[in-house]
């Protein structure tokens, strides 16, 4: 407890849930606000979730506001897509009936034992070109839109005479306030945080949004997105960020004092320390001066599960901030696998939570599982404690990196993400002989004898007839693996064979806890490919009999 302005820590949540305010388009206009709270709901009711985080928007105000456009102004109401129609007028038409939604959600919340704090996205950047390049795929349905898009970014000089949801007069106005030409083309028009009329506009969004409702904490979403400054000055201006934290802090302190309880406020920052330096988060004076109450380590871009848990965990201690590490979207750990995505990407969710609770987390935090009633029901109920997720099947993997591509919408977008990542890379032929050394941590206790434990190695561009590959775990050389073809497990694929393979072995004599080290040696290669063996995953699954 911090006497001086009556602080006191959030309550162990367990499990937090963002649910990134998607559910005001998940029913056809006019929503009606029954709808909407059985849609905010239904994922996390009767599950072991402790807290809701909602976002209460980017740019425009998605409420009644004297000072900033509501959501749906910046088009003259006339919008791009069904989907922006229905958000922004159904929000309107509930206020337009008297209803207020955030009140809703804050009291539904309490009836069902849950937190409910506000989210702000501080930077959010989903403006691009109006003009879509020849042969461009649409962005809804198209799950690999933002790695693959060739639509380019919206440019400072397009932006005055663009009009584009979100795209507010401040911006359109005042191009200089952009980051422009000191960021990834697709982070020009994002604000630059050092411009004092910025953070202004940005604070005042964020007061209003704490003063919505009697929400029981404020998240400021540092990395939606993570662009905040000029990329080769960020680390000299943080001071300037860290005046919008001092700032929230002192409006948090003067509400918690008004209404005599805390109103915590949450940070979601970058995954490692050396991430938070470069893009402008000065974890540590935030921490010393105790300007959050929670700190959330998560990537830009999916899930990165390189998160610096020791590091953030020594830099907490003794704070009273809590640590809650973040589990995002799976759209980067896609793979050819002979397991269907969702089944694997469950186990390595699973694998991720286990991890993180070992280290010393707090708890385990949610982005973009937006969800129905029982898409995630048995993940939210598996992954809330170290107990739970006793004996379920999991995957431990070393971190893998996929950037997106030069030249596509989003290149750069990630690029404080996972990067500590070991994979994929190519294997070459080395002097000594040697090659790569991979991590893969296993945080399973006495694993049951009726468990299958296996390592996994994929392989791209291997050529199984003529290639060969040492591979030693932990020191101890392996026998030769089992191959295995993605293909061989589909009837209705036509070939029988995948450009990449997968090498298998099982584990017989057990594996402890810990952090295993995994060794792959190219010993020869068939001379009539070109290109090189890439080791793209490794990974090591435990898995129960059904």
């Amino acid at each position: 407890m911090d006497e001086r302005v009556g602080r006191s820590a959030p309550p162990p949540y367990g499990t937090i849930y963002n649910w990134d305010g998607n559910p005001f388009r998940y029913k056809e206009f006019p929503e009606q606000l029954d709808d909407l709270l059985k849609k905010v709901f239904a994922p996390i009711e009767d599950t072991p979730v402790g807290a809701l985080f909602w976002c209460v928007g980017e740019h425009e105000a998605e409420w009644p506001s004297e000072k900033i456009p509501m959501a749906g102004e910046s088009v003259g109401r006339v919008y791009e897509t069904v989907w922006g129609m229905r958000h922004a007028e159904s929000l309107r038409a509930m206020f337009e009936r008297g209803e207020d939604p955030y009140d809703a959600i804050v009291r539904r919340g309490r009836d069902l034992g849950l937190g409910v704090w506000a989210s702000v996205r501080m930077n959010d950047n989903h403006f691009w070109s109006i003009s879509p390049t020849d042969g461009e795929v649409p962005h809804k349905g198209n799950p690999l839109y933002w790695m693959t898009s060739v639509r380019q970014p919206l440019s400072l000089s397009e932006m005055p005479g663009t009009v584009a949801s979100g795209l507010t007069r401040d911006r359109r106005d005042h191009t200089e306030w952009c980051l422009g030409d000191a960021a990834a083309p697709w982070a020009s028009t994002s604000w630059n945080m050092a411009i004092p009329e910025v953070r202004e506009i940005r604070l005042q969004f964020i007061s209003e949004a704490m003063n919505l409702a009697d929400w029981d904490g404020i998240e400021l979403d540092w990395q939606r997105h993570a662009v905040h400054l000029p990329q080769h000055d960020a680390h000299r201006l943080m001071y300037t960020m860290t005046d919008v934290q001092r700032a929230v802090r002192e409006l948090s302190d003067r509400i918690a004092e008004e209404r005599g309880r805390p109103l915590h406020v949450a940070v979601r920052v970058a995954a490692t320390l050396e991430a938070c330096r470069s893009i402008g988060y000065d974890i540590e004076t935030w921490a010393q001066e105790g300007l959050c109450d929670l700190g959330i380590p998560s990537g830009t871009s999916g899930t990165d599960p390189g998160i610096e848990m020791g590091g953030f965990r020594k830099l907490l201690d003794g704070t009273g901030i809590q640590l809650y590490p973040c589990l995002d979207t799976d759209f980067r750990v896609k793979a050819a696998r002979l397991e269907p995505h969702s089944q694997w990407s469950d186990s390595w969710r699973r694998g991720e939570a286990a991890k993180f609770w070992d280290q010393g987390a707090d708890g385990i935090y949610l982005f973009n599982w937006h969800a129905t009633r029982d898409s995630h029901r048995h993940l939210l109920e598996s992954i809330g404690s170290p107990e739970t997720l006793r004996n379920t099947d999991k995957v431990y993997a070393a971190t893998h990196g996929f950037n997106v591509r030069r030249g596509t919408l989003r290149y750069g977008v990630d690029a404080n993400d996972r990067i500590y990542a070991e994979t994929p890379v190519e294997l070459h032929r080395t002097i000594t002989g040697e090659g790569p050394t991979f991590s893969v941590p296993m945080y399973d206790d006495n694993i049951d004898e009726a468990a299958q434990v296996s390592l996994m190695i994929e392989l791209e561009h291997f050529s199984p007839q003529v290639d060969k590959v040492s591979v030693a775990l932990d020191g101890q050389s392996l026998s030769d693996p089992v191959i295995w073809n993605v293909n061989q497990a589909d009837p209705d694929h036509p070939a029988s064979v995948h450009e990449n393979s997968w090498l298998s072995w099982e584990i017989k004599q057990g594996i402890p806890k810990g952090v295993h080290q995994v060794d792959v040696r190219l010993i020869n290669r068939d001379s009539r490919l070109r290109v090189p063996v890439v080791v793209s995953h490794v990974e090591i699954h435990i898995s129960y009999p059904r």
